[in-house]
């Protein structure tokens, strides 16, 4: 247990004291050229908690001005400076950058729990302790060992000797464009491979969520070698300015975590100037269990929809159930919703915190109300929470919800809630829930449970998702490319092929006289 969570431990401490605390630590500054600096306009906007509502704090809001400049300055830097080719500076400073998360990991778990409302317990995993391990290490370790060059020889004419080199060099600027629900992991997740293949990068935060990205700007200002406009930090409100990033065309590459409607958006923006893309976009992704599955393995199948709200693009928010298993597990999963533990996400025992905004809560509530209006019965939740402490009162939380009697057709099995809400879904067959599974204009992820890892394979191989779990097993990880098929979106993110998102191809051919 961390030294945060046991914190917590005696009932003492509470969000409206992370709030607090993460307020009086927090970096307000953005960082355009190597600077840390107010919006030229003076603007700002307000940091809100999700766990109580409050504002916590202000964060400067960058204008046009701003924007362009950091645009500028990241063109600038990747044009005249040696970071596209010097391997060993880029190998020091991603170290340095390590370092420096690591000296404020606890800081920045702070921060997080108070601006993205995720439970505590969710930063010893992919909120916080695993991307920290990885992220920034793993695409490291790829500048010294990837084929930069390799050498083709063959052809040529009149007895001439035809040398062909395929070399790799960075795309050039990147715009990075990141999510509220799993922040600091989508940054670093991005800036690692971006930096280690020598971009310069445009990074632009989730309005929900600014601190955590300002805070690694000024880590990147004050701890590291990395030369100015390389990295520049740009949060703002406003849609109008981010979507400058979109249509600049001097941003060559855009890195955008999201929403589908976003990002197909973004891809109408890109046209433009011909920019390459990179989207990892929404889900609906479908746990299978098989009738040969135990069924102790149904009940914390269901329940992961559930870790931060339901916040989660690759969360498996419809589960297939055999029918023959079908009615015992509703009544399982629903007595289980019915205990989940839901409240304030500095408590360790803390599974369910709140959405992100008023916004979303009522966006999940209305999807909920849509599925009642289609005839689906909700065996439990299907509202806000009921008798939460006062001090989570103007907090955004919605009960664990199950929504049974719809068939796959129905908007709720179709659409993205990104809430705690699970669709439990009857099959006949293995042929069924393939067809059921694959009935989605999403395909990110996927789950199956069987007693036969054989056949779970089976199932895995012809359900049309970026990543699936059998039995348990987990994709995650730095190393393990993450995308998406159809709708979830276009390219990975992490592992070689991650990696190489970041990269051109370059063949360049020489002619030389055979030796006689």
């Amino acid at each position: 247990m961390s030294d945060a969570m046991t914190e917590t431990v005696d009932g003492t401490q509470t969000s409206a004291d992370w709030g607090r605390r993460a307020a009086q630590r927090a970096e307000r500054r953005m960082l355009i050229d190597g600077e840390l600096v107010e919006a030229e306009s003076g603007a700002q906007f307000d940091n809100h908690s999700p766990a109580t509502g409050v504002v916590l704090g202000a964060t400067t809001a960058a204008g046009e001005r701003d924007m362009l400049r950091a645009i500028g300055a990241a063109r600038t830097a990747f044009d005249t400076t040696d970071w596209a080719t010097n391997r060993e500076l880029r190998s020091r400073c991603l170290a340095q950058l390590q370092a420096a998360i690591e000296a404020e990991k606890q800081d920045l778990r702070t921060e997080l729990v108070a601006e993205v409302g995720c439970p505590v317990m969710t930063t010893e995993s992919a909120q916080l302790d695993w991307p920290l391990a990885e992220s920034l290490r793993y695409p490291a370790g790829l500048i010294d060992t990837f084929e930069w060059e390799r050498v083709l020889d063959g052809g040529g004419l009149f007895g001439e000797r035809n040398i062909r080199t395929v070399v790799k060099e960075p795309v050039g600027v990147v715009a990075a464009v990141t999510p509220s629900n799993f922040p600091i992991e989508v940054i670093l997740n991005k800036l690692g491979p971006a930096l280690a293949a020598g971009n310069t990068v445009v990074l632009k935060p989730d309005p929900h969520t600014p601190w955590n990205a300002t805070r690694l700007g000024r880590l990147i200002a004050e701890h590291t070698d990395i030369p100015a406009g390389v990295v520049n930090v740009v949060p703002t409100p406003s849609n109008e300015v981010a979507g400058l990033l979109g249509a600049d065309p001097r941003v060559d590459l855009v890195s955008f975590t999201g929403s589908t409607a976003v990002g197909k958006l973004l891809m109408r923006q890109g046209a433009e100037t011909m920019k390459r893309m990179f989207l990892e976009l929404g889900g609906k992704s479908a746990a299978i269990v098989l009738d040969d599955a135990n069924p102790a393995v149904i009940v914390p199948t269901a329940m992961g929809v559930c870790v931060h709200a339901g916040q989660a693009c690759a969360a498996t928010s419809r589960m297939l159930i055999h029918r023959s298993l079908y009615d015992q597990a509703v009544t399982d999963i629903t007595a289980a919703y019915a205990a989940m533990p839901v409240g304030d996400p500095v408590d360790p025992g803390t599974l369910v915190g709140p959405v992100i905004s008023a916004a979303q809560k009522n966006r999940v509530l209305d999807a909920i109300d849509g599925a009642r209006r289609d005839g689906a019965e909700i065996t439990v939740g299907g509202g806000p929470v009921d008798g939460l402490p006062e001090h989570l009162a103007g907090g955004h939380y919605v009960a664990p919800t199950v929504v049974v009697g719809v068939d796959n057709s129905a908007a709720i099995a179709q659409q993205e809630v990104f809430g705690p809400v699970l669709v439990l879904l009857p099959f006949d067959d293995d042929d069924h829930a393939v067809r059921l599974a694959n009935d989605s204009a999403f395909g990110l992820a996927g789950a199956v449970m069987s007693r036969s890892a054989e056949r779970g394979m089976r199932i895995a191989r012809r359900v049309r998702t970026g990543s699936f779990g059998v039995n348990g097993g987990m994709f995650y990880g730095a190393d393990a490319p993450f995308g998406g098929y159809k709708s979830s979106g276009v390219g990975r993110q992490c592992g070689i092929e991650g990696f190489q998102q970041y990269l051109e191809t370059k063949t360049i051919a020489r002619r030389e006289r055979r030796q006689s």
